[in-house]
């Protein structure tokens, strides 16, 4: 284990959880392999940001409150959505009550998306993956976080990579949650304009740090017979390591995007 990081506490998200665990199964390989010690509480629950999103700041508070719990004692919490990572920075303290709010602004400070861990504490590995890539900025993470460039450093870590920017990389995929339900029609549209950007771009791979999007485009692309790959940084990043330090269940859990 890294001197003076401790243990890092995972938080899969709830899309890893239910739709996609390749991400996650990827992150805890990548952690491991840098030296870091990797725990994934049993306890953790949805941070609460389909509630809040949604109109229901009590509700999210509960489920918020249970999250907090669950990582209260970690030394440092990593996630591999940044849209997550924006909510425990920026919405979860002002829905919680007082004290909770204090332990909560606490832990946010502790609480880094993926590549924001991995990057600033420069532990990776030579790496080495030779694809073409184009990179999507998610909405949350990039408004809200404010984290643009990390995800970017770290592909620009892996030697044979080859970073292509989309047209308009900023813009929404059309996933945005519950958006993607209650307005189907305007989100489709939104994932076709991602993929036409994708495929004038010609690189292998759509990358994105949060697995809700890569899923969104991934099914269009699916549905509508486009031959766009989506695959998360967390996954990209496995792809690139030395042969000695990726297992073979890790390799087998972290396909392509469903």
């Amino acid at each position: 284990m890294s001197a003076g990081l401790g243990r890092v506490a995972l938080f899969t998200t709830c899309v890893a959880e239910l739709a996609t665990p390749g991400p996650a199964a990827a992150a805890v390989e990548v952690l491991e392999a840098v030296g870091v010690e990797v725990a994934v509480p049993a306890a953790q629950t949805c941070c609460g940001q389909p509630a809040l999103s949604s109109g229901f700041p009590r509700e999210a508070a509960q489920v918020g409150q249970a999250w907090l719990d669950a990582f209260a004692d970690a030394d440092v919490v990593v996630t591999i959505s940044g849209s997550c990572a924006a909510m425990i920075h920026h919405h979860l303290p002002r829905i919680l009550d007082p004290e909770d709010a204090k332990r909560a602004r606490a832990l946010a400070a502790r609480t880094f998306e993926l590549s924001q861990f991995l990057v600033a504490r420069d532990l990776l590995p030579p790496l080495h993956l030779d694809v073409r890539v184009a990179y999507h900025d998610a909405c949350h993470m990039l408004r809200s976080l404010g984290e643009r460039d990390t995800p970017r450093a770290l592909l620009g870590r892996i030697d044979g990579l080859e970073l292509r920017e989309l047209a308009d990389p900023e813009i929404c995929c059309g996933f945005g949650g519950t958006f993607a339900t209650r307005f189907p029609a305007v989100s489709t549209g939104m994932a076709d304009d991602k993929l036409a950007q994708t495929e004038a771009a010609e690189v292998d791979l759509l990358v994105s740090a949060d697995a809700g999007c890569l899923l969104h485009v991934q099914s269009r692309a699916d549905a509508t017979g486009r031959p766009v790959r989506t695959r998360h940084l967390a996954q990209v990043v496995h792809d690139a390591l030395p042969t000695e330090l990726r297992s073979p269940t890790a390799t087998s859990t972290t396909g392509s995007m469903p």
